[in-house]
């Protein structure tokens, strides 16, 4: 009897804790295809070559060579796994982005800044971005012409995120909001260009801005860690 194998359905969250589920539902590595391993094999040749050989200047917090060796990342695709081809992306299974970030841990510091770019820094574009900004910041955070970043914890909030204190304001001609307030331990929080930053509109209402880098926005002091000192954490500051 020829048994049928059926591609695994994809389940969301938490739901795998109720979901009813078969073995043949489970990913393992053996399930990784031949272009997941070229992925892997790219990933880990570039970590090897280019980026082992440069821990000086990593955990230095030269942000020019983060940004260099970002730069590159995109050229061989490592940044655009999750970003649809409509927008430069690859548009490949979220177990090819997995995958590629594990061999990112060779590196741990550097891994802080690739995997904050290419999850909280560009997902949320992906997932609930306006066309206009998909089209806009998508191709070059594909390409690492951007470094992505994502403030959304607080001095006085961390998981309460909802306990917010930075406001945005509507300004009086209703074109833009302008936001204050202060944003603790961004990661590339030293260089990133664009940051997805959570605000209070209104004193209740809670949403994301997507705020470039530019005047009103100043990054903080490098924060002393334990681990993953050459990453970038650094407070963010944003004045009118």
């Amino acid at each position: 009897m020829t048994r049928k194998v059926e591609e695994p359905i994809a389940i969301k969250g938490g739901e795998f804790l109720i979901a009813d589920r078969v073995p043949d539902d489970i990913f393992t590595p053996e399930d990784i295809s031949d272009e997941q391993r070229m992925f892997a094999h790219t990933a880990e040749e570039f970590l090897r070559k280019e980026v082992i050989p440069r821990e000086d200047e990593i955990y230095a917090k030269n942000y020019a060579t983060h940004r260099e060796l970002m730069r590159k990342a995109g050229e061989l695709g490592l940044l655009s796994i999750d970003i649809p081809e409509a927008y430069g992306g690859l548009g490949l299974h979220k177990v090819s982005s997995a995958i590629v970030g594990e061999q990112f841990a060779l590196q741990a510091s550097f891994a802080g800044t690739q995997s904050s770019h290419v999850n909280i820094g560009t997902l949320p574009i992906v997932f609930f971005g306006t066309e206009e900004q998909k089209q806009k910041y998508l191709p070059q955070l594909a390409t690492g012409e951007m470094i992505g970043a994502y403030a959304l914890t607080e001095p006085h909030s961390g998981s309460d995120a909802l306990a917010a204190k930075t406001k945005a304001v509507l300004s009086e001609d209703g074109q833009h909001y302008i936001l204050n307030g202060q944003k603790m331990w961004i990661t590339n929080g030293g260089f990133a260009d664009l940051f997805t930053v959570f605000a209070k509109v209104d004193g209740e209402k809670f949403t994301a801005f997507l705020v470039e880098r530019g005047p009103g926005l100043v990054s903080g002091h490098e924060e002393k860690k334990l681990g993953i000192d050459g990453s970038s954490t650094t407070a963010l500051m944003l004045e009118d």
